[in-house]
């Protein structure tokens, strides 16, 4: 698939970042895998299908300068962006939404919503001035990109921004050959969804264990996204565990 084309992915050190860098890997990309901790990193491209197409940057997304670096970096490796998935997510604590702290609210923006701006703004600047032009840019929406989990304002709030920013790329990136679709996952076994295990708070007030899906039936997806030729593009698409309580909630 690649014909050597190179991928950013942010919060590429675990769950669905790092499968999703090995199924591009796979394909043929040269993927740059951009976090907040370089040993993760490091280990995540240790445990890869091909280490030599790797590169780890840390990268705080929530600052301007990190993420310059972080695409200085890739097109000084690699030459050219074809591909970003902004991936890198957090939540805020699950507790009722009178009792958040600013500085929570703040931080869950500053990552899920700021953090994907900044990343998308030099996708752009670095696909419009590639040879040949273009690129495709996936966002994770998640499902909350959709509909909320109780306690969840922050990264609710975030997310449906997401859709936002999703459709305004995908409308302005036309005349640069810039496709630009979302992904919205739901209840993907990775380190972050295991807790399901233990049960997840329900909007009745009760708690149940929730069905999850293998990550790499994201990953395939991902791949399917970046697959298609600049004159196609998945807006959006929803993969998830098939019996998880998302038709019908809400």
């Amino acid at each position: 698939m690649s014909d050597d084309k190179t991928a950013i992915i942010t919060g590429a050190g675990t769950g669905i970042g790092k499968h999703s860098a090995y199924a591009l890997l796979d394909e043929g990309y040269s993927v740059a895998f951009a976090g907040r901790r370089a040993e993760v990193l490091d280990a995540a491209i240790k445990e890869s299908p091909a280490p030599d197409r790797c590169l780890a940057v840390p990268t705080d997304i929530s600052e301007p300068d990190s993420v310059a670096k972080l695409f200085a970096t890739t097109l000084a490796q690699f030459g050219r962006v074809d591909l970003l998935f902004n991936n890198a997510g957090l939540g805020a604590p699950g507790v009722p939404l009178e009792d958040l702290t600013i500085e929570q609210w703040r931080r869950v923006v500053d990552i899920n919503l700021t953090g994907s701006f900044l990343c998308t703004q030099e996708a752009i600047r670095a696909m419009k001035s590639q040879d040949p032009k273009g690129g495709r840019i996936i966002n994770n929406g998640s499902i909350s990109a959709d509909r909320p989990r109780p306690n969840s304002a922050p990264y609710t709030s975030t997310k449906h921004a997401i859709t936002g920013l999703t459709k305004s790329t995908a409308l302005d990136g036309r005349k640069n050959n810039i496709a630009c679709g979302q992904i919205d996952i739901g209840n993907a076994l990775t380190e972050m969804t295991a807790r399901m295990s233990n049960g997840v708070p329900q909007p009745d007030g009760s708690t149940m264990q929730e069905p999850t899906m293998d990550v790499g039936n994201v990953a395939r997806a991902v791949v399917y996204m970046a697959s298609l030729p600049l004159d196609a593009n998945v807006l959006f698409m929803t993969v998830m565990a098939s019996a998880m309580p998302l038709v019908g909630r809400g």
